[in-house]
């Protein structure tokens, strides 16, 4: 529905909106409290109908823009209003590969942490997005320098098509580090049969049949 799907034009119409009616007893409209409060409770809305287990909020763009500080706002006041097992915090970031030197660098990784930190907000889970696949010393030193758990340390390096890449992660235990730190049980690996099936006929089938076999399980 369109509850899904939040922008800040959005909030901010609401905010405004909420204010010519009188909702705020003329008190002055600021970014906080008042466009955190919306975005907070946009984030919150889906879970109160009671008809799904987890929420996954999306927050677009980079730390450090100007366009993105009262979404980290409200979500580093959303962690310490809810209990911690109820709330974790994915952060994407890139670690780049300068093909001149040969290299893999962290840095970017560690200052956008950083930065991060900077606005309150922990990091549980890092995914580091990668053309090149990453040591098990360079995950081990992004755990330490941005601290956070090596096992929540995971890489989302690039493949061959963009449907293996949820089979890569369940490989490394993505989806039991996200259940362990939302506090639910971490029950068996599931096996994924149908995708695994889908994932190897797309890999050996021409342009036009991957078109039909997309179409065909809804992907």
């Amino acid at each position: 529905t369109k509850a899904n799907n939040v922008t800040t034009g959005k909030v901010y119409h609401t905010v405004i909106t909420r204010e010519r009616e009188g909702a705020y007893l003329g008190k002055t409209v600021q970014i906080i409290p008042h466009i955190t409060d919306e975005i907070k409770r946009r984030m919150l809305l889906l879970g109160k109908t009671g008809q799904f287990d987890i929420i996954i909020t999306e927050v677009g763009g980079t730390v450090g823009d100007m366009e993105s500080q009262p979404f980290l706002e409200a979500i580093r006041q959303l962690q310490w209003e809810m209990p911690e097992e109820d709330l974790a915090s994915i952060h994407l970031t890139l670690v780049p590969y300068l093909r001149a030197a040969k290299e893999l660098k962290t840095k970017p990784t560690q200052h956008s942490v950083k930065e991060l930190q900077g606005e309150g907000i922990q990091p549980d889970i890092l995914v580091l997005r990668t053309e090149k696949h990453l040591s098990q010393s360079i995950l081990h030193k992004v755990a330490s320098f941005c601290n956070v758990e090596e096992d929540c340390v995971i890489q989302s390096e690039d493949l061959p098509s963009i449907y293996e890449v949820p089979l890569n992660m369940q490989a490394q235990g993505l989806d039991a580090a996200i259940l362990r730190k939302v506090g639910l049980e971490v029950g068996p690996v599931p096996e994924m049969k149908p995708w695994r099936n889908f994932v190897s006929r797309y890999k050996n089938a021409s342009e036009s049949v991957r078109i039909g076999l997309v179409g065909k399980y809804n992907l």
